[in-house]
């Protein structure tokens, strides 16, 4: 929770409007519009384009490619939520006779599932969707590259396998399942899978003169759901602060922080470069920052969406030309002018409500053999287990209601974190993954593993 900051400040809007003129300008894109947000508002649109006398606007719709898969992820979470599928299902399970049946769901998802990237025959982004009519025409004769699981290799065809999915499970065409659960309540009316007036046309730009030819605009058919859909500036803006925040009518926030957690082992060249994918979003890093949220091209469009958590920011640009402006280094920069010209205001500390005696007995000072960590007790009720001193594991818990918590992150993501005590009730240690914490270090009182050598601490004799 932060302070609202209302309206951005001069200087950070000419700032942000310079970043898109040379982009624009040294990209050669005949246009790109931007949008922010801050605190789930949008605080600036800018648009810069090669027409005179005229400039799209935050309504105007373009092409935003593989952004797609992620409104095609949260309907699959929404399933899972619903208890429809789990995202540990194999697919033959829910959408048999595929041919690439063992692989989960996640798999698909975070495109680990061992499928290719490609679907076989013409260009798929460049040719018409009915050649392509059935799943079979999608994946080809070979179907799987690697064994499923083994190996991150973003698929496009993966994503057309799970919006056949959502139409097996809801008895309904992806389109109209898209419109009905997301585009509607989200108040999304100007995202769409065909394009309406006003939207931009796509162009490919001559790399060495200053010409240009019209791309085709295809229907995708059964790859609409890794790519097909249309949207504006406005909406991937709305679209942008429900990824951050979550709206009950779609898709519960810790749902939306499960899609933005890696999911998908990668090569070590994108390890270095800090990129990993989740379900259905991407991580990448810029400048010290981390970003989450997806690129997008078609030919004619680029498009990309980029959310800071940490700094509650987000930026989406888009532009109508196959090669052109990079846009991630864009979205990345517009984040980056907004948090440093006018970084985030946070929320008045205040106490809580109250607080359990037996909780409060457990904070402060553990030692895990001799590392000293420190337990906390926060104010959104969750607990923090951390060093008291540099680097190291550490995570939050949430209480599972019968004096355990869960870990939410980190190396005890899932592990058990339980307060031990003796027959006499007073607090022995605490138990972490079979890890012991103890008040002092190794204390001779508590099962430390191993024991404790009972001529106790020395010095050098």
């Amino acid at each position: 929770m932060t302070t609202f900051q209302g309206e951005l400040l001069p200087g950070t809007r000419r700032a942000l409007l310079h970043r898109i003129a040379v982009a624009q300008a040294e990209g050669r894109t005949p246009s790109l519009v931007a949008a922010v947000v801050r605190d789930g508002t949008t605080v600036w649109t800018g648009a810069r384009t090669s027409v005179e006398g005229h400039a799209p606007d935050e309504n105007v719709q373009y092409r935003i490619g593989s952004i797609t898969k992620t409104f095609t992820a949260v309907l699959v979470l929404r399933l899972r939520d619903e208890g429809a599928l789990a995202l540990e299902d194999p697919l033959e399970k829910h959408l048999p006779g595929t041919g690439v049946g063992e692989a989960t769901i996640a798999e698909l998802l975070a495109h680990t599932g061992g499928l290719p990237a490609e679907t076989p025959g013409p260009w798929w982004e460049r040719s018409p969707g009915d050649l392509r009519p059935e799943l079979a025409d999608v994946l080809g004769d070979r179907p799987l590259l690697t064994p499923p699981g083994r190996r991150f290799h973003y698929s496009n065809p993966g994503y057309a396998l799970l919006g056949a999915l959502i139409e097996k499970l809801r008895g309904a065409s992806w389109e109209e399942v898209l419109r009905r659960e997301v585009l509607e309540p989200l108040g999304l009316r100007r995202t769409s899978v065909r394009p309406v007036a006003p939207h931009a046309g796509g162009w490919a730009v001559h790399p060495w003169a200053d010409v240009m030819l019209p791309e085709p605009v295809e229907d995708l058919g059964r790859m609409a759901p890794a790519g097909q859909l249309w949207s504006t500036g406005g909406d991937l803006a709305r679209f942008a602060a429900f990824l951050l925040n979550g709206d009950e009518r779609v898709l519960r926030a810790d749902s939306l922080r499960e899609m933005r957690t890696p999911a998908a082992a990668h090569e070590a060249a994108d390890v270095a470069s800090g990129y990993a994918y989740c379900l259905g979003m991407e991580i990448r890093r810029r400048n010290g920052r981390s970003l989450v949220g997806h690129t997008g091209s078609l030919p004619g469009f680029l498009a990309c969406l980029m959310i800071s958590i940490e700094d509650d920011v987000a930026a989406i640009a888009l532009a109508n030309s196959t090669s052109g402006p990079l846009l991630f280094p864009v979205a990345a920069d517009l984040v980056r002018i907004v948090a440093e010209a006018e970084p985030r205001i946070p929320a008045p500390w205040k106490p809580l409500r109250g607080a359990d005696p037996s909780l409060l007995e457990l904070t402060g000072q553990w030692y895990w053999g001799t590392h000293a960590f420190a337990l906390r007790l926060m104010a959104d009720g969750l607990v923090s287990l951390g060093p008291l001193t540099g680097v190291g594991r550490r995570s939050r818990f949430r209480s599972n209601g019968d004096g355990t918590w869960t870990g939410l992150e980190g190396y005890y993501a899932g592990e058990l974190l339980q307060a031990v005590r003796r027959s006499d009730g007073a607090v022995s240690h605490l138990d972490l993954g079979s890890f012991v914490f103890t008040r002092q270090p190794y204390d001779e009182g508590a099962p430390v593993p191993g024991g404790v050598d009972p001529e106790g601490w020395r010095g050098i004799g």
